[in-house]
């Protein structure tokens, strides 16, 4: 259904803009009279080329921090919740985010709650933010919920920034290392192959690297299209649920990547946690949203027992304290905060030591990998071109 634009004025005479889905401009005029506003300008949205909406169909982390962002600072300004929407529609060119606002405004203008429009779009706001917006709307601090949430989203947003990052430079050296095999086994060896049979007895190194050679020429096609799929391949491996619950597991019992999966899903839990608590939820209610930020399943599985024993009244420290999130050091934290009844300190403190922890780690792990990539490159190309002198030489012992 065509997206048009529109501006009009309201009851109180103040003017409003926004959009409308609608057959035609004719009905979208009686949509917006019957929502009691005096339309004096509409266009239809003009269509984005098949290549523009391929990159901009998706609303990012970094787009729902911004919006996050934004109402916070407008709701404290005094704006209308429907008018800010209005207002970073504006603001925010890119037609995904654009048409959800123009969605969600025209949600809240036919009688809708904020929490409500934000429901419709699953992919966009997961249930943490639902309640919390919920909740915000009951006590009346929206504007504070939303900035604790835009921090806790510009936090995850680093996090992804840092993961990518780390990983991006050991990537280029992997692909440039594959694409180097390839160039020598294929185009260098084999015009090579005439001179090395001129020797009555091939070294044996020389023969394995002729029959390596040979075997990737005749299936160079196989091994592109093997070495091309295999990112496409494991997208779609994770979309599986029997692969993402083999490789949760596994991840827990990799020696480097446990420590990281733990620590990572501990951020998540605790950021939320002390949102909820802050927001005035109960623990058990608190325990029971939260835990729906852990991805692992694993982890989500443990932290699902320990909510169940808090709600049948078991104390909160001892039940965490056998869950695989929280180290000694943290019950420790934890045991402070449930006598003192700071909590939602205790939480939030929990969470931004395990920000620190993280980013020592990935510090770590990128000055670490970055060497041994190198290392591994030379040590694989170069060993390729030490057999192939050593058969030049031995071609030569031959000739004199």
């Amino acid at each position: 259904m065509p997206l048009f634009n529109y501006k009009a004025y309201d009851s109180s005479g103040a003017k409003s803009d926004g959009q409308v889905e609608a057959q035609d401009q004719q009905d979208a005029i009686t949509k917006l009279k019957a929502q009691k506003l005096l339309v004096f300008e509409i266009k239809e949205e003009q269509k984005q080329h098949a290549l523009s909406l391929s990159f901009n169909n998706k609303i990012s982390l970094s787009d729902l921090e911004f919006l996050t962002a934004e109402l916070s600072l407008l709701l404290a300004t005094g704006v209308r919740i429907d008018r800010g929407l209005d207002i970073i529609r504006r603001t925010k060119a890119k037609p995904a985010l654009a048409k959800m606002l123009a969605d969600i405004s025209n949600s809240i203008k036919k009688g809708s709650n904020l929490s409500q429009a934000c429901r419709a779009h699953p992919d966009v706001f997961d249930n943490l933010y639902c309640n919390l917006i919920e909740l915000g709307e009951a006590s009346g601090n929206l504007s504070e919920i939303f900035a604790g949430l835009a921090k806790d989203l510009k936090f995850k947003r680093e996090l992804q920034r840092k993961i990518i990052g780390s990983l991006t430079y050991p990537c280029v050296i992997l692909f440039v290392c594959v694409l180097s095999i390839f160039f020598i086994f294929n185009f260098i060896i084999p015009k090579m192959a005439d001179m090395f049979s001129q020797l009555e007895t091939m070294p044996w190194y020389t023969q394995l690297m002729l029959s390596i050679s040979d075997w990737m020429n005749q299936y160079q096609g196989l091994l592109a299209i093997g070495v091309i799929g295999i990112v496409p391949a494991i997208i779609w491996a994770s979309k599986k649920p029997r692969f993402l619950k083999w490789w949760h597991k596994s991840a827990l019992k990799l020696p480097v990547i446990a420590n990281a999966t733990i620590t990572v899903e501990r951020i998540r839990f605790n950021s939320g946690l002390s949102l909820m608590l802050k927001a005035g939820v109960p623990i058990d209610q608190a325990l029971e949203l939260s835990a729906g930020n852990i991805k692992n399943h694993v982890l989500n599985h443990e932290m699902n027992i320990a909510r169940k024993k808090v709600k049948r009244g078991s104390q909160l420290t001892p039940t965490l304290q056998q869950t695989s999130l929280y180290p000694p050091f943290y019950i420790s934290l934890l045991e402070v905060g449930e006598e003192s009844g700071n909590l939602d300190i205790v939480f939030e403190e929990i969470a931004n030591r395990s920000r620190q922890d993280f980013e020592t780690w990935t510090d770590n792990m990128t000055a670490l990998i970055e060497p041994l990539m190198i290392l591994f490159m030379g040590g694989f190309v170069g060993g390729i071109v030490v057999v192939m002198l050593m058969s030049m030489i031995s071609l030569n012992d031959v000739g004199f």
